[in-house]
C-alpha cells in the first residue's frame, strides 16, 4: 500500500489545485544507488579522468628532465584544469551532488497529476498530468525508478531522449521518479489512477 511522507506532503501542498488530493508522497532514497547507465559511465569517466591528469602533468613538464622554466605552458595547464574538474565530477562528484539534491527533492502522486519539487540550489517544480502519459516504465521492485515516458539513454540517439547525468534532474527530457522506495506500489498506483482518468475522460 502506498504511503504519504509527511515532509513531502507538506512541501507539495502549495502546488495543489482545488479538488486535488495526494495519494502518495515521498522523497528519493538518499543512499548512493548505481544504475545500469552508471556502470557504463565508469570506464568512460576513468578514461577521461586519467587522460586529463596525464595532460596536466605533461603541461607542467613532469615527464621531462628539463627545468620547469623550459615548460612555460601556463595556458595548457589552465585549459587542462577545467577538464580535470569535469573528470572528477564524472567519477565521483555527481554522486555527491545527487546525494545532496535527494534530500531536497519531493514527489507526489495526486488524483490528477504527478508533482515534482526540488528546493535545492534554487526552487524548481514540475507537474505531469496522468491522462497525458504516453507510457510508464518501472525499473526495480523495492527501490527503483519510474519513467513517465520512453526511457532515455545516457548518450542519446536520433529518436531517443537523452538521459540526464543527474539521477534527480526534474527538468530532464523524460521526467523520472528517481530512487523511490516501494516503487512497485507507486507504479501500480500511477497506472490505476491513469486508467481511471482516461475512463472518466472518455465517458459521455
Amino acid at each position: 500500500m502506498s504511503t504519504i511522507d509527511p515532509q513531502a506532503s507538506m512541501k507539495l501542498q502549495p502546488e495543489l489545485t482545488p479538488g486535488e488530493t495526494i495519494h502518495w508522497a515521498g522523497m528519493p532514497n538518499p543512499s548512493v544507488i548505481f544504475h545500469i547507465e552508471d556502470w557504463a559511465m565508469i570506464p568512460f569517466s576513468l578514461l577521461w579522468g586519467g587522460f586529463t591528469i596525464f595532460w596536466e602533468a605533461e603541461a607542467a613538464g613532469s615527464w621531462s628532465n628539463k627545468p620547469a622554466a623550459s615548460h612555460p605552458w601556463e595556458f595548457g595547464m589552465l585549459w587542462g584544469a577545467a577538464f580535470v574538474l569535469i573528470g572528477q565530477y564524472l567519477i565521483w562528484g555527481r554522486f555527491v551532488v545527487d546525494a545532496w539534491l535527494k534530500r531536497h527533492t519531493y514527489y507526489a502522486v495526486t488524483n490528477r497529476r504527478i508533482l515534482f519539487l526540488q528546493d535545492g540550489f534554487k526552487r524548481k517544480s514540475r507537474a505531469v498530468y496522468l491522462d497525458a502519459l504516453s507510457e510508464i516504465q518501472q525499473e526495480g521492485s523495492a527501490t527503483g525508478r519510474i519513467w513517465l515516458g520512453p526511457k532515455g539513454s545516457m548518450f542519446g540517439g536520433r529518436n531517443q531522449p537523452r538521459q540526464s547525468l543527474s539521477a534527480v534532474n526534474i527538468n530532464a527530457a523524460v521526467p523520472v521518479l528517481a530512487d523511490i522506495d516501494d516503487v512497485d506500489s507507486v507504479y501500480h498506483l500511477i497506472r490505476d489512477l491513469r486508467e481511471k482518468r482516461l475512463v472518466t475522460k472518455a465517458a459521455p
